[in-house]
């Protein structure tokens, strides 16, 4: 069967939602279907990226598919019809590719890396044939934007900025430095490492190049982001929503941060705009703004460029207000000016309508992730899809087409008509697998906590689920802080899993989580270990009292980062209810967080500044000055390659627990980051993660 009546879930229409959203296939499960777990969730293919042609007729996106034997993902580049409603793969062979990116002339444009590097290729949809290659740098290729024009590329390359346009003598550097024989490094500035890299001197730069008739990169590179002291996009997670032309294609505006020596506490990302033949070195359009600016796009006129801003310097979890400026005929930009002050959400993702009238944004809402339409005139804000998780979209005509997914199973693309009619599912992957498999049931509940205002949570029920049977629980913990756990079908902390291996699942927005209103997600800044502790203490009560299937007398709590930290707290300050405990990259110590983190402006704003001048905000909530108090077993889990909640932080709470007498265990990943993303360490980390929780709930 298929996912069809996820159309109902997805429905703007929500209010009248009925308790406990049946899971994929739950009305059709057989007693031969197996419970959901890991090995089943990093097997499932997984869509993302969708674009829509020039003409509206189909939508190119990516399909990330598992080779688990050689411990990878594999990508690849598919194609839906809309209008035969057909879909086809378009890549196959060597590599991977991703980012399908469509051409004026109806070509698609691609990354792969086929030829044993990541470069550009191009495929002409007329009368079949095979992809060509763009672009053969000595250098891998970042991220890369068309002009509308058809007649240049932007492309992003990690090089060496001294070196300038000259990208064989970048390579020509790095290949010397990869074959001496000495291995230090000397630096003199931060960072010096950033999320799982050590800095190399590189900078991801932008190019410019011409496209000949075959739609291949011509000539020299032209230095974009010549005298730019940063990355671009910026980094570790910017791609090229943060790059676009303007519709006459004889500029580029892009973000980058200027990094300096304040690169490590800085949040002031600015946009730059730059003539896309390199002839002149970029300005600065939003130096008066000490805040994020970023995700610039033009409107197809060419009169109005909109963009993504921050308002408070230094905090990476301020909302995103909606700007936008009028671009002159004489090429000067306007003033800036706010779309929407009373729509209290943080925009994401901005698409211009064909009129330019709208503005298109996704944003958290009340546990879920939608897309919004917003007038340009007006700031009025509607919402164009219901519950569940819209992980991209695209306008396709009279219609959007995304990728979404809830709870009850993983994304899938549905075309969402503007008009408001129910939505209707394009794509079919997993559809064979996961009538093989069972999903626990779901629902949304809220209930007074902090300052007496409405908090969320959500329950999965385990897998199986008998009425009048009690189930051990797992209270999942989200990260972020300022952060959403809610309706989302996640690839590394899914609740699935857990409901699955026969746990009922409870998870609550705390304070600090965005979705709700800024001033919700600005409650936890300075207030670490008391607001979202009550939220989350208040929260399991509520839960405990509305759904007698939980069983608190075998709970275990579980959390990752913030939520990492949380486990900490709770283990010298809320131990009662847990019979175990699990940390994932959790802070232990505030003090050393401070000094080995890499983006310090995350500790500083959360704590008021540094921890040499306000150190008792720092020692209010640590974890580490309640130790002795610790008593609940704990599993401790971190990456090797976490520079973000350093391997030092995950070595201390074991040893806390083993010097404490507590029953602990460590799961170290050196291979790993933040997060587990390799397939058969996940798999690891779920088992050994199931079968603790498992071994201390198994009864009284």
């Amino acid at each position: 069967m298929t996912f069809a009546r996820l159309a109902a879930v997805l429905a703007v229409a929500t209010a009248a939602a009925a308790p406990f959203h049946p899971a994929a296939g739950a009305a059709s499960v057989s007693s031969a279907a197996k419970p959901f777990d890991a090995n089943a969730l990093v097997r499932l293919e997984r869509v993302s990226d969708p674009r829509v042609a020039p003409n509206g007729r189909a939508v190119a996106y990516t399909l990330r598919t598992t080779d688990y034997d050689a411990n990878k993902g594999m990508q690849a580049i598919w194609l839906h019809d809309l209008e035969a409603g057909t879909t086809r793969r378009l890549t196959a062979g060597k590599g991977s590719s991703h980012s399908p990116r469509w051409a004026s002339d109806g070509s698609l444009y691609f990354l792969s890396t086929r030829s044993d590097s990541q470069q550009v290729w191009r495929l002409s949809l007329d009368g079949g044939g095979e992809a060509q290659a763009v672009t053969a740098l000595p250098l891998d290729v970042g991220a890369f934007v068309l002009s509308p024009t058809g007649d240049r590329i932007a492309i992003s390359v990690d090089s060496y900025p001294d070196l300038g346009a000259d990208l064989a003598a970048s390579k020509k550097r790095l290949d010397a430095r990869a074959a001496q024989k000495n291995s230090g490094v000397l630096y003199d500035k931060l960072f010096v490492r950033h999320w799982d890299t050590w800095k190399n001197g590189t900078r991801a730069q932008l190019f410019g190049f011409a496209l000949d008739e075959q739609g291949a990169a011509t000539g020299n590179a032209q230095w974009l982001s010549n005298g730019i002291d940063g990355d671009v996009p910026s980094k570790p997670f910017g791609g090229d929503e943060e790059i676009t032309y303007t519709p006459d294609g004889k500029s580029v505006i892009f973000g980058a941060r200027i990094a300096g020596v304040s690169e490590a506490w800085s949040t002031n990302l600015d946009l730059f705009r730059v003539p896309s033949d390199g002839s002149a070195k970029p300005e600065n359009l939003t130096a008066d703004n000490p805040a994020t600016d970023t995700g610039p796009v033009v409107s197809a006129d060419g009169r109005w460029l909109a963009y993504r801003a921050m308002k408070r310097a230094g905090f990476e979890a301020d909302r995103y207000a909606i700007i936008v400026r009028e671009i002159g005929r004489d090429g000067q930009i306007g003033p800036a000016r706010e779309v929407a002050p009373k729509w209290d959400r943080s925009a994401d993702t901005l698409q211009f309508s064909p009129d330019g009238r709208k503005l298109y944004a996704t944003a958290d809402d009340l546990g879920q992730h939608r897309v919004f339409a917003i007038e340009v005139a007006t700031g009025r804000a509607k919402a164009l899809t219901g519950d569940g998780y819209v992980e991209g979209f695209a306008l396709a005509r009279d219609a959007l087409i995304v990728a979404h997914n809830t709870l009850a199973g993983p994304t899938q693309l549905y075309k969402v008509k503007l008009s408001g009619s129910a939505p209707l599912q394009l794509t079919q992957h997993n559809a064979q697998t996961l009538d093989t498999l069972a999903f626990g049931d779901y629902e949304q509940f809220s209930f007074k906590g902090w300052n007496e205002e409405t908090v969320y949570g959500h329950v999965v029920k385990p897998v199986g689920y008998v009425a009048g049977k009690k189930y051990p629980i797992a209270f999942i913990i989200h990260g972020g802080p300022q952060g959403s756990m809610g309706n989302h079908f996640h690839y590394r902390w899914n609740p699935q899993t857990y409901a699955g291996a026969g746990f009922a699942v409870v998870f609550i927005d705390f304070h600090g989580s965005t979705g709700y209103g800024q001033a919700f997600t600005d409650a936890i800044s300075g207030h670490w270990g008391d607001r979202p502790l009550e939220d989350l203490q208040k929260g399991y009560a509520a839960a405990l009292a509305k759904y007698d299937f939980l069983d608190e007398k075998r709970a275990a709590a579980l959390g990752a980062s913030y939520g990492g930290y949380m486990i900490n707290w709770i283990a010298g300050n809320w131990s009662a209810p847990w019979k175990a405990l699990v940390n994932h990259d959790g802070v232990f110590d505030n003090r050393a967080m401070a000094y080995s983190t890499e983006e310090l402006w995350f500790d500083e704003w959360e704590h008021g500044g540094t921890q040499f001048e306000h150190p008792a905000a720092y020692e209010q909530f640590n974890p580490v000055n309640h130790v002795a108090k610790w008593r609940v077993p704990m599993l401790v889990v971190q990456g090797g390659l976490d520079f973000r909640v350093t391997l030092d932080q995950g070595i201390s709470t074991f040893t806390a627990l083993q010097r404490r007498g507590v029953p602990s265990q460590l799961l170290h990943f050196p291979d790993e980051n933040h997060w587990v993303l390799k397939p058969q360490n996940s798999v690891q980390w779920h088992e050994a993660v199931t079968a603790w929780i498992k071994r201390w709930t198994a009864g009284e």
